[in-house]
């Protein structure tokens, strides 16, 4: 009985080994590895690090082109460069752009002043080149001369505008006329310093020191 119990428990162990031995060569299970895009969160942070210079470095030239359009009072272009400075990464630069934008809004809401006279378009022609607004100068300096044709002191500002503006003809033309009109305007033209880049070029330089055709 012993021997019987014994060839029992032996084959009893054998199954059991069977069943919970692994077959030669089975790999064991290996768990896949999450498949990996090329933006991880690590290089989106890099990427975005690297474009940050150079969206800092568009936001703050857009913001020092506005200053200087909103110094030459051209508010409209202004505005709108400020708008772009103001949605940049750098903060103070976005802060200072909307301030600015918000000066530029109630400049554009100010009502224009009338101007009903020649001199009240010679006058506000003269306030806009000394701000260098030098299109809308000659507008109304152009509209003044319509109004008052023979104005000498009108002819010698629209030409500074034209000077100014790169129109040497007839900018020329004008300071001619502004001349010929009242000679004194060629001893003001040669004292004013928005003159001097052209008073030694031709054709002005024979318009305002005559003179030199003798020397």
């Amino acid at each position: 009985m012993d021997s019987m119990a014994e060839k029992k428990r032996i084959a009893e162990t054998k199954i059991v080994e069977k069943r919970t031995s692994k077959p030669q060569g089975t790999k064991p299970t290996v768990k896949p590895e999450p498949i990996r895009t090329t933006t991880s969160r690590s290089g989106g942070a890099a990427a975005e690090a690297a474009a940050k210079p150079s969206n800092a470095q568009t936001q703050l030239s857009n913001f020092e082109a506005a200053v200087k359009l909103f110094h030459a009072r051209n508010f409209r272009e202004a505005r709108a460069l400020f708008e772009k400075a103001a949605a940049g990464p750098e903060r103070d630069v976005a802060n200072r752009a909307s301030l600015h934008m918000a000066m530029c809004d109630r400049r554009l809401q100010q009502p224009k002043p009338a101007l009903e006279s020649a001199e009240d378009h010679y006058n506000y022609g003269i306030a806009m080149i000394n701000t260098r607004n030098i299109g809308e100068a000659r507008t109304h300096l152009e509209q003044a001369l319509k109004m008052t044709p023979g104005a000498e002191h009108i002819h010698y500002a629209l030409a500074l505008a034209q000077a100014l503006d790169g129109d040497v003809t007839n900018a020329h033309e004008n300071l001619r006329r502004a001349i010929e009109l009242e000679p004194r305007n060629r001893t003001l033209a040669r004292q004013d310093a928005d003159f001097a880049p052209l008073a030694n070029q031709p054709p002005f330089d024979s318009l305002i020191y005559p003179e030199k055709k003798d020397w």
